[in-house]
């Protein structure tokens, strides 16, 4: 008979503050300029970081490093992802994890284990299969040019073999073939040329050791759930696999293996619906204190669903909202303070003007200080100002919080605060 497991009774505050210092918000920030030794630490938290394409601030992978560091030079982490390996060992490398994503370097061959679902380049499979000649050429190609993008690969196979528009010898099938053999772990991002991934072989680029690790989906998954647990602090079993995308049955026998294991305990959350398991390392503290803006990327908030049961904050991206339909703005940034989600602020980087463009800051309903949270908020807006070297800060017109927040950024005089 199966030994019986005590399950705690977790509450709502405890459950929100482990949360936050497993992803790292108990931690102190650097007292001088962050290091590599920084990255490794903040890594070690979150696991991951989410690439995304959009630029009306900040690339995305930049900003879960700034809301837990403070300013930090954004070339250190460029090092840490894409410099040259035969120079300093690389801390992180780009694959398919919650989606397109840096991972620590030592993860990868678990999310090429089989554990994962197969993400959205599985379609290609089948033109893999039909134009076995494509795969070996566009590998022969990045084995000679690499790290290459796929336009540079399409332009040296049609200079070999006269390619015809419509075959598949065009550039979107060859780009197609790049992605399902870098989604298949038999190509990796060398480095990048602005946002565009180049190409390379996995041996050019990842340890012996790495390459050398082989493990099966079970293992896989079980060593997965294991970081996702680690970075969420408490979750249910759909918080977890959702951290990396698994496979559900994946999941759930992983989940079942830590709980015998010992390193995920069971627990119940007041007011969660689901079980929750909360992973043996992690601290709850009495207290979270300070202040972060935080990206829609990032990992303490990806997950609204969660997001809302943490905070009760129930928080969208409304990139793809027509303009006149959104809530609160096109780039909206939840700002984190003393361990409460307070206020949020739809911010654009004007660099064109060397401004941080505040159109909408509001508060949450129901926020008691909002004078405290102003005067943090705005030290937080100059705060990223300057680490994205822009002079000034402009406010616009929506939102409760827009007409105080001008006033405290003006007191400030650390950047000058202008009309919108």
């Amino acid at each position: 008979m199966a030994a019986s497991v005590t399950v705690d009774i977790v509450g709502q505050d405890s459950a929100r503050r482990t949360a936050l210092a497993a992803q790292g918000f108990a931690d102190p920030r650097p007292t001088g300029v962050a290091t590599r030794r920084h990255l490794v630490r903040v890594l070690g938290r979150i696991r991951l970081l989410q690439l995304d394409s959009v630029t009306v601030l900040a690339r995305a992978h930049y900003l879960p490093m700034f809301s837990r560091l403070g300013p930090y030079s954004r070339e250190l982490l460029d090092a840490a992802a894409w410099g040259r390996p035969m120079r300093r060992p690389r801390l992180l490398a780009e694959c398919w994890a919650h989606e397109a994503s840096l991972v620590p370097v030592g993860d990868w061959p678990l999310l090429h284990s089989g554990a994962k679902s197969p993400g959205w380049w599985r379609r290609y499979g089948e033109l893999a299969q039909r134009a076995p000649e494509l795969v070996s050429a566009v590998l022969d190609a990045v084995k000679e040019y690499g790290p290459v993008g796929a336009g540079t690969v399409e332009r040296e196979l049609g200079a070999g073999v006269r390619a015809v528009p419509g075959s598949w010898w065009n550039r979107t099938d060859t780009k197609r073939i790049c992605e399902w053999l870098f989604g298949m772990g038999e190509l990796v991002a060398g480095t990048r040329r602005g946002f565009e991934r180049l190409y390379d072989l996995p041996e050019r680029v990842l340890p012996a050791e790495v390459l050398g690790r082989r493990v099966d989906a079970e293992q896989g998954a079980r060593e997965l759930i294991a970081r996702a647990g680690s970075a969420l602090g408490v979750a249910t079993e759909a918080d977890l696999r959702d951290y990396y995308r698994l496979r559900p049955e994946r999941s759930r026998k992983a989940v079942t293996q830590l709980v015998e294991a010992g390193e995920l305990q069971p627990v119940m959350v007041r007011g969660w619906r689901a079980p929750a398991y909360r992973h043996r390392d992690v601290r709850t503290p009495r207290r979270i204190t300070g202040a972060a803006l935080l990206c829609p990327f990032d990992p303490l908030i990806w997950d609204r669903a969660r997001t809302e049961r943490l905070f009760g904050f129930r928080y969208r991206v409304e990139i793809y909202v027509p303009e006149h339909r959104r809530s609160h703005g096109y780039y909206v940034f939840p700002f984190l303070l003393d361990g409460e989600l307070v206020a949020r602020v739809d911010l654009k980087a004007d660099r064109s003007a060397g401004l941080l463009r505040v159109p909408g800051a509001f508060a949450e309903p129901g926020t008691a200080n909002t004078s405290r949270v102003v005067t943090e908020l705005a030290g937080a807006l100059k705060e990223m100002a300057q680490w994205l070297e822009l002079d000034g800060i402009a406010a616009g017109q929506r939102g409760d919080l827009v007409a105080a927040l001008g006033s405290a950024t003006r007191r400030g005089a650390l950047v000058r605060m202008v009309p919108q």
